[in-house]
């Protein structure tokens, strides 16, 4: 897997059961990188290897005046500085290629997650332990597995580097042989001391970030309470924690970088002192030990891979723990004792158990709540999306309960669309090119949602000078667009999309009353047969409906169509009219919710009739 090549059409299935096995597993899917980096550093070290020996040859060479040999110990040189270049050039190369695409595996891991959670990741785990696994933990996860492929190579170059010494010259060799693997395992002792200290670091900073998170999105409820300093104090008290923790941890490695530099230096002052014993006694040659010397000094390069690794692993497998965590999440919608639901999408009435409301299917119902708020938490629990804080019994689609659907079935039957949807920058082609049911395409669904003039206005500010506005860009969020724009793009988009219901959130709430009404007509005319639900309180868009339900104090108060309910209902008169109690004929006041009429729904009359009734 190449850079370019991200991201992974599927990032696959992870091993979840600790953080090891998940390391594991990214290791496993990625042995292609990982065998590239390893013959790339053995490439590297072998040149560092050869450096000594070259070295130690020429000198030797000077020392005996033999221009041939010098010539060969220069090519040799030469060979090996080149083999440092190059190895050392594509092994970094390689190993940051593992490290991004090990990174990128895991972040579409936990947008896969997120999205098949969705608000109930938040409920099920802490704020801040999302942010720390999508942001920190990613990276800590592939740093290990970059230095993974690097220790490796370093392993293999330090042994055989010391077998060669031994065989070359055994009475140096045998000394280094046996010193090399006390500096490797020197730090052992040292780690789990290290690794604690750094999961306290992990543990401080992951609460640090949560209580920020929570006090950010909870500011202006503390500005109204006068709160804002005293979650200020705990920050500051949580921030001094971690600092604490971080400078805990910082001592234990900067103790173990010190033992990695006083061990190596101890072990080259044993070679110097008896490599020149040996050499005044004539037992080996000054080449020889300009060699060995070299060798060594050389070999204190791979064997800081070794902290790196202890360091890497020690820092990614609270990472991965946390991450495997997450990944294991399960959506608790299935029920396993009903043995599951199969992937057909379920039609029929959709019934709201917390409200009351009914859909008629294949209608156009409108929803009438005096509350915004209300408006939007029914908007969400028609969805699927029931909050912790309204706890019931989910709503039913064709007897179904939403929750306990397959996550794509849910998906594909019921389409939720916000009142401030969002638009992601791309292309308008790119924009409409959604999962869908394939009977609505995107010019029946732009005429609907009355995208004429947005459609002029994207190939007028074209750079390609197409004239094709589904080749236009469109800015992050939509901002080159005006708030009536974006919300008709978002309308046509879902209504690509054709679920089995759709419901929409005030969606003409930014567009003036012609095109508002044109677009009632439109959504009517292409959503003939299908399930529609439209929260609002525009009678253009209430004119239109098959029915509409009139919901006060989160129950369903009265039912009929908009003129039916603006003749007999005061209370909803009032909230579509926006009349105060002067205003109403004879300033009578709003029956009380349970005094009202359930009105049965009837065949709309014409606007002829209801202007003769009025």
């Amino acid at each position: 897997m190449q850079i370019r090549d991200l991201p992974y059409p599927d990032p696959g299935i992870p091993d979840t059961r600790s953080g090891p096995r998940f390391l594991l597993w990214l290791g496993r899917g990625q042995l292609g990188g990982q065998l590239k980096a390893l013959c790339w550093g053995l490439v590297h070290f072998a040149g560092l290897a050869g450096l000594p020996v070259g070295a130690g040859l020429a000198i030797q060479a000077v020392i005996d005046r033999s221009g041939p040999r010098l010539a060969v110990a220069g090519g040799l040189i030469a060979l090996t500085g080149a083999a440092i270049t190059v190895g050392d050039t594509m092994l970094h190369r390689a190993a940051i290629t593992n490290w991004i695409t090990a990174a990128a595996r895991v972040q579409q891991l936990l947008a896969r997650k997120t999205a098949e959670l969705g608000s109930a990741l938040t409920r099920r785990v802490a704020a801040g332990e999302v942010v720390a696994v999508s942001t920190g933990d990613v990276e800590k996860i592939g740093w290990f597995v970059e230095a993974l492929s690097r220790f490796l190579a370093a392993v293999i170059a330090i042994a055989f580097t010391c077998v060669g010494l031994v065989i070359y010259l055994p009475e140096l060799g045998l000394l280094i042989a046996c010193g090399i693997p006390v500096l490797a395992l020197s730090v052992l002792p040292l780690l789990p001391r290290a690794t604690q200290r750094a999961d306290i670091q992990r543990e401080k900073a992951g609460k640090a970030t949560e209580l920020a998170s929570d006090t950010v999105a909870g500011l202006r409820v503390l500005r109204g309470i006068g709160g804002e300093e005293l979650f200020l104090r705990r920050y500051r008290r949580a921030s001094q924690e971690v600092r604490e923790a971080a400078v805990r941890s910082a001592r234990m490695w900067a103790l173990i970088s010190a033992v990695q530099v006083a061990l190596p230096g101890a072990l080259m002052i044993s070679v110097v002192w008896y490599g020149a014993h040996l050499a005044l006694d004539g037992r080996i040659g000054v080449g020889a030990l300009v060699t060995v010397y070299s060798a060594v000094t050389l070999l204190l390069f791979p064997l800081r891979n070794f902290e790196e690794i202890a360091m890497a692993y020690s820092f990614s497998r609270p990472s991965a723990k946390r991450a495997a965590r997450v990944l294991a999440l399960r959506r608790t919608a299935y029920d396993d004792e009903r043995g599951g639901l199969d992937d057909a999408r379920p039609t029929g009435e959709m019934y709201d158990p917390a409200s009351g409301l009914r859909v008629i299917a294949g209608q156009l119902t409108a929803v009438v709540c005096g509350d915004p708020d209300a408006a939007g938490r029914l908007a969400e629990r028609l969805g699927g999306h029931a909050t912790e804080a309204e706890p019931g019994p989910s709503v039913r689609l064709g007897g179904v309960p939403l929750d306990e659907l397959p996550l794509d079935a849910a998906r594909a039957s019921v389409l939720v669309q916000d009142k401030d949807p969002m638009l992601l920058s791309g292309t308008l082609a790119e924009l409409l090119d959604v999962p869908s049911s394939g009977a609505v395409d995107a010019d029946k669904a732009l005429t609907a949602a009355q995208c004429g003039d947005v459609l002029d206005a994207l190939v007028q500010a074209s750079v390609d000078g197409s004239g094709d506005a589904m080749r236009s860009r469109i800015t992050e969020r939509g901002r080159s667009l005006s708030g009536g724009q974006r919300q008709r793009l978002a309308l046509a988009r879902s209504l690509v999309t054709d679920p089995e219901v759709l419901v929409l959130d005030e969606p003409t709430s930014a567009v003036d009353s012609h095109t508002e009404a044109r677009i009632a007509r439109g959504v009517k005319e292409l959503r003939t047969g299908r399930t529609t639900v439209v929260l609002a309180s525009s009678p253009l868009l209430l004119d239109h409906a098959d029915s509409v339900a009139f919901v006060h104090g989160g129950k369903v108060a009265a039912v009929g169509t908009h003129r039916e309910l603006m003749a007999g209902d005061p209370a909803y008169r009032e909230v579509v009219t926006r009349e105060t109690d002067d205003e109403r004929p004879g300033g009578v006041e709003a029956r009380p919710a349970d005094e009202r009429q359930i009105i049965t729904p009837t065949p709309a009359r014409t606007r002829e009739e209801i202007e003769e009734t009025a």
